[in-house]
């Protein structure tokens, strides 16, 4: 792909006709920009693992007007602001079709420059125009939904040079100060100023159309104001190094457009979580994350409360193990409590979650400590690789006979003895599909009515023949 450069006078009239598209509808043109997600984030109580983070000496811990002179004077050539063409036919006049605009900054020195996935997805043309006005054609590299990061890749146009950005070795910590650079609602070359007012937040990511979407962890929270057009930009600190990726918004506002508007409420992927999916989406196209096989709910009060536990049980419940999966093979069963993974403590599902993106790989091994029936108990297991969104279908089948007697069995071993004849037989209860168990031991008779869909034990009696 060769790199396309455009004096300033012919690069403003392209500008001019996309602007009054824009104004005035001219008829065959739309623009519409690209907003960053509205978001319900998910905020953690307790984060087990240990992470690196910025320190003080490090870098400046106040801004004074030069020094955010300085910091943008130096980072701006770096970032970069992109134009998305999504649809209709490619032919002479590029300004046919639905635009949309994003940020980015430049990676590195080959030309890679990293964005958000959601700016570019479904792009049919991508532009990149650098700090200098000078632009060029970006092909796509790979993009991850999961994540929502996207690596593009360009020819510096008129041999210029590019300058990768410095990427921080860790997190900021909370109050600690940051810069978003980018291009809000098309304005390039924006910075804005806030703190970091929350750490290791969980969003949903992904097209919000499906089922079952994944969540980001250890997402940064600022104040810093972040708008459409936005996305992708880089979230610095005042050493004007990379701390984060700037994604998503969470806001009430709607703009006459109908996009979200700042409230003072941004979030950036962190820069480790880049570290980990930047290389592999360049080097292989994909970034393959771990895989547990479950769905489950932190252990709240509520919660707690409805399963009659104690104040002082803490973790996950698991509400459905799908079948075949990592860990449905290591014994896993519905109902069980992850209280932790390796030597971590669990206190909430975002641990989990942060904990296997962070720190895993598929092919690993990790250790789950459960809480079943009142009695600890320890799985191995092997993760698996992630599954796209749209496969967690697979998860809502229907478990056959034979695993609702081994969920039904698990349960009630120890109050029945030894087990002398087990059956199995389909129905429903209250509208929901059923396997209803009967196990005869030694001792006594069980009736186990278990969820034909979740593997959730629904009710249970005993007979003990007299």
């Amino acid at each position: 792909m060769q790199p396309r450069s455009v004096s300033l006078r012919t690069f403003l009239i392209v500008v001019g006709i996309l602007t009054v598209a824009f104004v005035i509808g001219l008829a065959g043109i739309g623009r519409i920009e690209i907003t960053p997600a509205t978001v319900d984030a998910t905020t953690p109580q307790y984060r087990p693992q240990e992470f690196t983070y910025i320190t003080q000496e490090e870098g400046p811990d106040h801004p004074d007007q030069a020094l955010l002179s300085n910091i943008y004077e130096e980072a701006s050539q770096s970032v970069v602001s992109i134009q998305v063409r999504r649809s209709g036919a490619r032919g002479q006049d590029s300004t046919q079709g639905m635009w949309g605009q994003g940020s980015g900054w430049i990676w590195d020195e080959e030309g890679h420059i990293v964005t958000n996935s959601h700016v570019v997805e479904g792009a049919a043309d991508i532009f990149v125009t650098f700090d200098n006005d000078m632009w060029a054609e970006a092909e796509l590299i790979a993009n991850d939904s999961q994540s929502d990061l996207a690596v593009l890749r360009v020819d510096a146009p008129g041999g210029m040079s590019l300058r990768p950005l410095e990427r921080a070795a860790g997190l900021p910590r909370v109050g600690h100060y940051t810069i978003a650079l980018g291009s809000p609602f098309g304005l390039e070359n924006s910075m804005t100023l806030g703190i970091v007012s929350a750490l290791g937040r969980s969003l949903p990511v992904g097209n919000p159309r499906l089922v079952n979407r994944y969540s980001l962890p250890e997402v940064i929270q600022t104040d810093a104001a972040i708008n459409p057009g936005n996305s992708g930009g880089p979230l610095l600190d005042l050493s004007g190094r990379v701390v984060g990726i700037n994604f998503a918004i969470r806001t009430e506002e709607r703009s006459p457009l109908g996009t979200g508007v700042n409230s003072g409420v941004g979030f950036a992927i962190p820069i480790m979580v880049a570290e980990r999916v930047i290389p592999a989406l360049m080097e292989d196209g994909a970034y393959r994350y771990p895989f547990l096989g479950i769905a489950g709910r932190t252990i709240t009060a509520p919660v707690a409360s409805a399963l009659n536990l104690k104040s002082d049980v803490l973790g996950v419940q698991v509400n459905r193990v799908m079948q075949g999966g990592p860990s449905s093979e290591a014994g896993l069963r519905n109902g069980d409590i992850i209280v932790s993974i390796d030597e971590f403590e669990v206190r909430n599902f975002e641990d989990v979650i942060s904990y296997l993106v962070m720190q895993k790989s598929p092919g690993e091994t990790v250790e789950i400590g459960v809480l079943r029936r009142g009695r600890n108990r320890t799985f191995e297991v092997e993760l698996g690789t992630r599954p796209e969104a749209e496969s967690n279908e697979s998860a809502l089948q229907m478990i056959d006979s034979a695993e609702a007697i081994g969920i039904a069995t698990d349960e009630v071993s120890d109050e029945i003895g030894r087990l002398e004849r087990r059956s199995a037989r389909g129905g429903i209860r209250g509208g929901v599909r059923v396997w209803i168990v009967t196990l005869e031991g030694d001792e006594q008779t069980a009736t186990v009515l278990v969820d034909a869909l979740s593997g959730e034990v629904l009710s249970l009696e005993f007979d003990s023949g007299n």
